[in-house]
């Protein structure tokens, strides 16, 4: 039976051209009325059309014709429906995002990999860390620091030497980026459930910005970030090839 797909793509041209080639073969709805978004693109053109469809409650198949391609499936015309039938759904939770900055702005977004503290200027952050109100870390010196989600414990967290956390784990990573003091310190695994707070000591002379899967925020005060269960993004692998496989291997390349 042919589903009704919705086909979504990035503005590189490889994934236009993409685009139109299954839409010439499989047709074409609109995602409100589509029983499977497809998307076409990198893992950043996955993450928006993640965060873009939530409302929906669709799944999200998504077909590498970017850069990078950790939640991408590969790219094939031919037998899109016969993958679609046999695709494996991962659920996964995002982060919830609340920070204030210095002017008393209050923001909220939604980060599916990580949220990031970085500093903004020349100087290094000086960061509280408080978790579930019980301050942990009075004072680190950094470049910055980010809490990911498993999903996203390959992506920035990886390569700010943060650890790799099975898809199934009801843990967050805590990792600092590049930390002067404590010299030693790389982070923390807190429980899923766990509510993190940053704040910012000498905001002014050392302003800090925060990054939730690309939304900026600028001159931070503090901000707050937890596990959002009530929102669940349901994407799409091969058989085989789905996030718990993706991390284990990505150990051992």
């Amino acid at each position: 039976m042919t589903k009704r797909i919705a086909f979504l793509a990035s503005e590189a041209p490889v994934a236009q051209t993409a685009r139109a080639a299954l839409i010439g073969r499989y047709g074409d709805a609109v995602p409100q009325e589509a029983e499977i978004v497809v998307a076409l693109g990198g893992d950043g053109f996955m993450l928006r059309t993640l965060h873009s469809t939530q409302h929906l409650n669709t799944p999200v198949y998504g077909m590498n014709r970017g850069t990078i391609g950790f939640l991408m499936n590969e790219y094939s015309e031919s037998d899109l429906l016969e993958r679609l039938a046999e695709a494996e759904e991962e659920i996964i939770n995002p982060l919830s995002m609340r920070a204030m900055d210095q002017h008393g702005r209050t923001h909220e977004a939604l980060a599916i990999n990580e949220v990031s503290l970085l500093r903004a200027g020349p100087q290094a952050a000086r960061l509280k860390i408080t978790i579930d109100g019980r301050v942990r870390l009075a004072e680190l010196v950094c470049d910055g620091a980010l809490v990911a989600t498993p999903a996203g414990s390959t992506a920035y967290n990886y390569s700010a030497h943060g650890p790799i956390l099975p898809i199934g784990a009801d843990v967050l990573a805590l990792t600092a980026i590049a930390a002067f003091r404590p010299r030693r310190w790389r982070g923390a695994l807190l429980p899923k459930t766990a509510m993190v707070r940053f704040d910012v000591q000498d905001p002014e002379k050392r302003p800090v910005m925060a990054d939730a899967d690309s939304i900026s925020i600028t001159d931070i005060d503090w901000v707050e970030i937890r596990s959002d269960p009530s929102v669940s993004h349901r994407i799409l692998f091969d058989p085989g090839h789905g996030l718990e496989e993706r991390l284990i291997s990505e150990q051992f390349t």
